[in-house]
């Protein structure tokens, strides 16, 4: 895999040669606009909404709308007045306990490689985040936009994990809060039971993107099958009002319970009989 960049970590007069890569994918299938007569392509025009004629790229310019129809034209030389400095350097600016950092600001993490000759310092400085409990913010410049980021210890490497700026996240405040009134400690109690019932081990092999799966094998039957009609979809079921909270936290524990139940095999049935005689 090709690096993204290649720099450093600085904190202090420490620095640590790296190299960042993606750490995520995301394969989205890709569709085309066609033209149902004949599966044309339909292509995508810049047309300008006063005339409807189409604009050439040599005479697009970029433009802030300040006020309904009022615009503050932006040329490439006033970007470059406020571009910051692509220095390649992940600039450490503090320490903080993980736990004080509200996860909602974390959003793309990326793997943090050693560069030649910097084991020792990159060992260093994952150890002591790790001993520490702390993880590091820093700025660090991708792809010309300067970002927040978070450097973290991850198994035996570091992470670097893209954050969004405080000001970025929506105040919980312009949301309508639950009323708590009426609930009951029973409810409280069936409600842990539930979630106890379904509690097991973290496996992340067990979770896949099951729309895509549909959506591929879908497109593999058309291809193969292009005359075949495609069948109805499948009636989604219609949420219903609870009435009966403890009730269906009852139901909902037993269905549980029943899955969980290891069923006995013949073999199994089998020897139980033969001790029992």
């Amino acid at each position: 895999m090709r690096a993204l960049w290649k720099g450093t970590i600085s904190f202090g007069l420490v620095t640590i040669p790296v190299s960042l890569y993606p750490a995520t994918r995301r394969e989205e299938l890709k569709f085309r606009l066609l033209r149902k007569s004949d599966h044309s392509p339909v292509n995508y025009k810049r047309v300008a909404e006063d005339d409807g004629k189409e604009v050439p790229w040599d005479q697009i310019v970029k433009g802030y709308e300040y006020e309904k129809g009022k615009f503050v034209i932006i040329k490439d030389e006033d970007f470059a007045r406020v571009d910051v400095e692509a220095t390649q350097t992940v600039n450490i600016i503090n320490f903080v306990a993980l736990d004080d950092v509200d996860p909602l600001l974390f959003y793309k993490p990326y793997y943090l490689e050693a560069g030649k000759g910097a084991d020792k310092a990159y060992v260093l400085l994952r150890n002591a985040l790790v001993e520490s409990g702390k993880i590091a913010i820093a700025l660090v410049v991708i792809r010309a936009r300067q970002h927040l980021a978070a450097v973290k210890p991850q198994k035996k490497g570091l992470m670097l994990e893209l954050m969004h700026f405080p000001e970025e996240l929506l105040d919980t405040s312009a949301f309508k809060a639950p009323v708590e009134k009426g609930l009951r400690k029973a409810e409280l109690q069936m409600a842990k039971q539930l979630i106890q019932s379904m509690t097991s081990e973290w496996k992340p092999e067990q979770y896949t993107d099951q729309y895509h799966h549909a959506l591929e094998k879908l497109i593999e039957e058309k291809i193969d099958h292009p005359e075949e009609k495609t069948p109805a979809p499948i009636k989604k079921k219609k949420p219903t009002n609870i009435l009966d909270l403890a009730s269906v936290l009852q139901q909902s524990i037993e269905q549980t319970q029943a899955k969980s139940k290891p069923r006995n095999s013949a073999k199994t049935r089998s020897a139980r009989r033969k001790k029992a005689a």
